[in-house]
């Protein structure tokens, strides 16, 4: 039951010859017939064991009924901060945890607004952290947090270490990925890490122009969302404190979402068709042009590297749905252009297709 509530054992006989007395054991309250016991605004301790007697002429039995008070979890870390410690200096953080259930115990180093995670237990009441303080980056925030189905808690405590400039470090700044590939419309998140002493600060910039403005900064985490092609580019991590700066960098590249509608090429038979599948994006960019559904292109049929088709003496069963694939290191794109081999006719059409940060058009002639 939760802390507060009210609970009720019913003690009910089943069999045994009348008349026969029911007792609850310890001082509770109790129904008019003795059979139910309740409790009211439950408390930690009113945790335990309770024990129905029922006696008549030939005896007595006795069963236990065992209530358990939900508690949400509480935190208690010794000893309470800031700790001052000298460099080569070791020392025990303790834990102590309290909640029903048992809640599980982890400690946690932040280290430039992410948090790593050093130790965890779930069977135990208390968590014992030793820390060995060999360098400046030993020194920071350490976290005890206790987390159960009824909550969590947690408590900090510094290390701060003694002689302050004698020991300070320059930033050091890392990213957890250093090119990501972004679906347009979508959002992207880009982390970064830093490490020293004092702690420094993080923020993010973009190369040669401004982050974008649906864009949130938390710690060292940068989230853009509804990315499109005008936020690819460099993003920079900048880690400063009172001794220097360092920068690490994220190469960010949007992967548009391909068409899906082609558009109709009409041709006459015994001429020869020509298509231009042409992208604009970071080179190399490779081009195949094949035929949909696993048909060989004909025998009069040629590609070049810079993605042109030609396929002279059109003939009837030329027709049907090419598809050109263009391909660079952002990733593959492609578009289908459907060719219908027929009488004489003069006419021509496009077809656009975006890919990457890039521009595809098939035409005719």
């Amino acid at each position: 039951v939760n802390q507060d509530g009210t609970v009720s054992f019913r003690c009910r006989v089943v069999s045994g010859s009348q008349p026969i007395q029911l007792e609850w054991r310890d001082n509770v309250k109790v129904g008019p017939d003795g059979s139910v016991l309740t409790i009211a605004s439950a408390r930690p301790g009113n945790q335990g064991q309770y024990r129905c007697i029922a006696t008549n002429a030939q005896g007595k039995t006795t069963i236990t009924g065992v209530l358990t008070i939900k508690q949400a979890p509480k935190v208690r870390v010794t000893p309470s901060g800031p700790v001052t410690v000298r460099v080569g200096q070791s020392l025990s953080l303790e834990c102590h945890v309290t909640g029903r259930p048992r809640p599980s115990i982890t400690w946690e180093k932040q280290v430039g607004g992410q948090e790593t995670v050093l130790a965890y237990t779930t069977t135990d009441a208390k968590a014992t952290l030793q820390v060995s303080v060999m360098a400046a980056e030993d020194s920071g925030t350490y976290l005890c947090r206790a987390q159960s189905r009824e909550g969590s808690a947690e408590e900090k405590v510094e290390l701060r270490m003694e002689g302050g400039a004698s020991v300070a470090m320059e930033p050091k700044a890392t990213v957890s990925q250093t090119d990501l590939l972004a679906v347009e419309g979508q959002s992207i998140t880009m982390h970064c890490q830093a490490t020293g002493s004092p702690a420094p600060e993080i923020s993010w910039s973009k190369l040669r122009a401004p982050l974008p403005w649906q864009h949130k900064t938390a710690g060292g985490t940068l989230t853009l969302t509804n990315v499109g092609r005008q936020d690819s580019g460099q993003y920079i991590c900048n880690a400063t404190n009172a001794v220097g700066y360092m920068e690490a960098y994220v190469q960010l590249e949007p992967h548009p979402t391909p068409p899906s509608v082609p558009d109709q090429v009409v041709a006459r038979r015994g001429d020869t068709l020509r298509l231009q599948c042409i992208a604009h994006g970071s080179h190399p960019i490779s081009f195949q042009w094949s035929r949909v559904g696993g048909a060989s292109l004909s025998t009069g049929a040629r590609s070049t590297k810079d993605g042109r088709l030609s396929i002279t003496q059109l003939k009837v069963s030329d027709s049907g749905n090419y598809k050109c694939v263009a391909t660079n290191h952002v990733g593959t794109s492609e578009t289908v252009a459907t060719v219908t081999v027929r009488g004489e006719l003069n006419t021509s059409a496009a077809l656009v297709h975006e890919f990457g940060n890039t521009l595809i058009l098939c035409s005719s002639s």
